[in-house]
């Protein structure tokens, strides 16, 4: 793994725990102690990490954008994640209006839908992008600002053309699901991401199992909200019930298989 990609990751993970030990980052980095160490120091004296005594932690004052950068974050769980998005394009039918929100896991829809005629409006340039150049459908963009790391489009006005598109279904990934709801970690996003929820009938949420053991300070919407979840089978019996008490439907996806209704 590249230096830089190591210190989006490291950045992300603190940002998202509060703390990060050192082992902790070594096993998720796949890096030596002196590479976790020396990263950390670098991050520290360029002000975007506190170094502490055994890890790091997150400083006080989120960045204007505190997800981490696009083109790191594909390279992990890569099969997984497009697992989880071939059975999300399984439920979009031909003709059908959708919202596709920034992410990586939402990204990996894109290869399976690309021959689909759908009408989507996405926040992700590279969604659009790849559909642009790929697609067959419609792609609608909003007004706003690129923030060029995440290839997100994020505008603080309401007349941004996403109040007048109405959608059968959005697709969004999660930092983290909890009994409390889908949780986020940038009050930026909360907005963005609440205005494009409100276009859609059903909420169709796209996650790894990993995001229900972590936590978020920011709840963007409560589970109720949620129609459909899909995840793989290293969900955990207490997290299924948690989600299927609150009525929402579990599918789970397998890699090079076909995905099963939970």
């Amino acid at each position: 793994m590249l230096q830089r990609q190591r210190h989006h990751l490291i950045c992300e993970i603190v940002a998202t725990q509060g703390y990060a030990t050192v082992p902790d980052l070594m096993a998720r980095l796949e890096a030596s102690r002196a590479t976790v160490a020396r990263d950390i120091q670098e991050l520290a004296l360029a002000g975007r990490i506190r170094k502490v005594r055994g890890g790091a932690e997150a400083m006080h004052g989120a960045p204007a954008l505190a997800e981490p950068n696009f083109d790191t974050n594909q390279l992990r769980n890569r099969e997984l994640k497009r697992a989880i998005a071939r059975a999300a394009a399984d439920l979009c039918q031909s003709g059908e209006s959708i919202i596709m929100d920034g992410g990586t896991t939402v990204f990996a829809m894109t290869e399976f839908i690309a021959g689909r005629d759908l009408e989507v409006l996405t926040n992700s340039f590279p969604i659009a992008e790849y559909l642009m150049k790929r697609g067959q459908g419609r792609v609608i963009l909003p007004g706003g600002e690129v923030f060029r790391e995440q290839g997100l489009i994020l505008s603080p006005f309401e007349d941004d053309t996403i109040e007048r598109f109405i959608a059968s279904k959005i697709f969004i990934g999660a930092r983290a699901i909890t009994q409390h709801g889908l949780m986020q970690t940038d009050p930026l996003l909360i907005r963005a991401e609440q205005k494009l929820i409100r276009q859609a009938e059903q909420m169709i949420v796209l996650t790894d199992s990993s995001k229900f053991g972590n936590r978020g300070s920011l709840i963007l919407c409560p589970l109720e909200r949620i129609h459909t979840i899909i995840t793989d089978d290293g969900i955990e019996s207490g997290s299924h019930k948690m989600l299927t008490d609150a009525g929402i439907r579990v599918i789970v996806a397998h890699p090079l298989q076909t995905a099963s209704v939970a």
